[in-house]
């Protein structure tokens, strides 16, 4: 009997990928649930715009989708190649934006209704977050959500941004005490006096 394969979690992201290239549309499905929210997620955070992440994470996709049939194993594993894949996307666009080239932008409405207050102060604090973030310089950002909000290990991080554990390292630790200098002066606003 076969299992659809989104319900074997334990196939290797590598063998999805061989199986996508050899025409097993399942494998594919299978590997998009896996990474997609990952890369969206941390493209977001990179961007600070969800409509140019939603673009990054399809981009990464489609070149991951078009060097299955290339893919060698045991050369990167797939999640390292596809978060360089979209740090080098996000990258292109910080630096478009910086030289004032226009991308096609169109507003997004987030549908966001907070019911409750626990609802708000989360989304407070995400948007504090994500704004103390867009300020940090770029490496140290890519570091920080890297490691503390997609939870990489230094040495696959260190792989993605082709640098050195020990710098990355270096990276993280300026990235959280920039991040803490910008939100020394909100902890009362963001609800964490009492904690």
């Amino acid at each position: 009997m076969n299992m659809p394969l989104d319900t074997q979690p334990d196939i290797p992201d590598e063998a999805l990928l061989v199986l996508y290239a050899n025409g097993d549309a399942a494998a594919a499905r299978s590997l998009t649930l896996r990474m997609v929210p990952r890369v969206l997620s941390y493209a977001t955070r990179m961007l600070s715009d969800r409509a140019e992440a939603e673009d990054v994470a399809q981009e990464a996709m489609l070149r991951l989708w078009r060097i299955a049939p290339d893919w060698r194993q045991g050369e990167a594993k797939v999640s390292t190649w596809l978060y360089r894949v979209t740090t080098n996307l996000c990258t292109d666009r910080l630096r478009r934006r910086r030289r004032g080239v226009a991308l096609d932008e169109a507003p997004e409405t987030e549908d966001e209704s907070p019911s409750v207050l626990a609802d708000m102060m989360e989304s407070d604090r995400m948007q504090a977050l994500d704004a103390a973030l867009a300020r940090l310089p770029e490496r140290q950002r890519q570091a920080v959500i890297l490691r503390h909000i997609d939870g990489l290990a230094n040495a696959q991080i260190g792989e993605i941004m082709g640098v050195r554990v020990e710098a990355v390292e270096s990276l993280t630790a300026r990235g959280k005490r920039g991040l803490a200098a910008l939100l020394a002066g909100r902890k009362a606003e963001l609800g964490y006096e009492d904690e």
